[in-house]
């Protein structure tokens, strides 16, 4: 492999040992409006060169051992691709590894479904999603595996869900929001509640699980942090918000696995550079909050 997640700083760690596995999945497939969320993986991978060991908080992550393996093929049936993905972070989740999955578009956290609907009682495990949009379509575009779609797949497993972030809306999404109790912070309440109160009095219900996998679309940040996706859009999140929200939301539970989707890389390099460095943050949020 020419390079790997911190290849700068770190070895490519036996995957026997690693405590993060992670799996790009280059997966563009059904993205409608700009694409380029193919590349996203490997730009990420290649901007994690640059990062500090260090996660301020949270320790050296990458201490703990990272192995990231080969890109996971996306020809042929998109079906196929994701199940493979999903034998991916099945195995890294059974040998003791917190699967880190990085995208291509957010059908990718279709892959995560097996892992949380087969190795939880329903109800164990939830997933905290930050997006611009709530995913919760039951087809777009005549794909039920599109990325508009991919909640609506999870919360069928029976998943539960809470939502941050969200600033775009269907009557479809808000529909499906209802039937399936989705909790929410969505972007407009958030500023609020920044502006006339904090942030960091936030905190999940306290009926939702206790064990969570994180699903990061790049476009809950706002468009001036983060133009490199495929719908850059005004009203959303600061790095500062995005951490705190993670931290504060993630307090007295643990993660299971996580993911960072729909980077589509662009002239600039900073987008490239912001979705590393989350990365590694959760790796090191993940590496406090973890139950294996």
């Amino acid at each position: 492999m020419e390079h790997w997640f911190l290849d700068s700083e770190f070895p490519n760690c036996d995957k026997e040992t690693a405590r993060f596995h992670v799996i790009p999945f280059p997966l563009e497939d059904t993205v409608s409006y700009m694409g380029g969320t193919a590349d996203g993986p490997d730009a990420i991978i290649e901007a994690s060169s640059q990062l500090e060991q260090l996660v301020e908080g949270f320790g050296n992550p990458g201490a703990l051992g990272i192995h990231t393996r080969e890109p996971l093929g996306t020809e042929g049936m998109v079906e196929q691709a994701i199940a493979a993905a999903a034998e991916a972070i099945l195995q890294a989740y059974d040998q003791g590894s917190i699967p880190v999955l990085l995208g291509g578009e957010h059908s990718v956290t279709n892959a995560a479904i097996p892992l949380l609907r087969d190795r939880f009682s329903q109800g164990e495990v939830g997933i905290l999603q930050f997006d611009a949009h709530m995913d919760l379509r039951d087809a777009y575009e005549g794909s039920k595996l599109s990325h508009a779609s991919v909640m609506r797949r999870a919360v069928e497993a029976g998943i539960p869900l809470f939502q941050v972030g969200i600033r775009n809306y269907s009557e479809e999404d808000l529909e499906a929001r209802e039937r399936y109790q989705v909790g929410h912070y969505d972007a407009a309440f958030l500023y609020g509640q920044k502006y006339k109160h904090s942030l960091e009095s936030l905190d999940l219900p306290s009926d939702f699980p206790k064990q969570l996998y994180v699903t990061f679309d790049v476009d809950a940040f706002d468009c001036g942090l983060m133009s490199a996706t495929g719908t850059p859009d005004p009203g959303g999140l600061s790095w500062w918000d995005a951490i705190t929200l993670l931290t504060v939301l993630t307090k007295d539970r643990t993660i299971v696995g996580c993911d960072v989707v729909e980077l589509a890389p662009n002239t600039l390099h900073h987008p490239s550079y912001t979705a590393s460095k989350l990365t590694y943050f959760l790796m090191g949020l993940a590496s406090k909050r973890s139950s294996q």
